[in-house]
């Protein structure tokens, strides 16, 4: 059973920075997909950043390119998100996810799901 458990979550002032953490277990991950959505209140969930497991390929909203990273941790089956110059809009709670390959941004398409941290930045 696949177990995805996110940390890192908190409140900062904008301008600063975070970093997520998605542990990851039940499977072998080296042909999933893993993602990072976002939901803001009254929003929907929006796709941030994904990472392909094996290849280290990754995807970005175009909302965080350049201020987000991505990347894992294959020893660790840890997946992470590196938050820079955040704002207050980037205010959500932050969810990690999981699917098999190919990548695709739809949050529909990911089957595995974490709890979510929450992320307030203030102003």
């Amino acid at each position: 059973q696949v177990q995805l458990v996110e940390s890192g979550g908190g409140l900062v002032q904008a301008g600063g920075s975070l970093r997520l953490s998605c542990a990851a277990s039940g499977r072998t991950f080296s042909s999933y997909v893993m993602g990072w959505f976002r939901q803001a209140p009254g929003k929907e969930r929006e796709f941030v950043a994904a990472i392909s497991w094996s290849a280290g390929a990754t995807y970005y909203a175009d909302s965080v390119k350049g201020r987000f990273t991505i990347s894992r941790d294959n020893a660790k089956n840890t997946v992470y998100l590196q938050m820079n110059s955040l704002k207050p809009e980037d205010t959500a709670v932050y969810c990690c996810a999981a699917r098999p390959l190919p990548f695709h941004s739809g949050s529909y398409r990911y089957p595995h799901w974490g709890q979510g941290t929450q992320v307030t930045v203030s102003s």
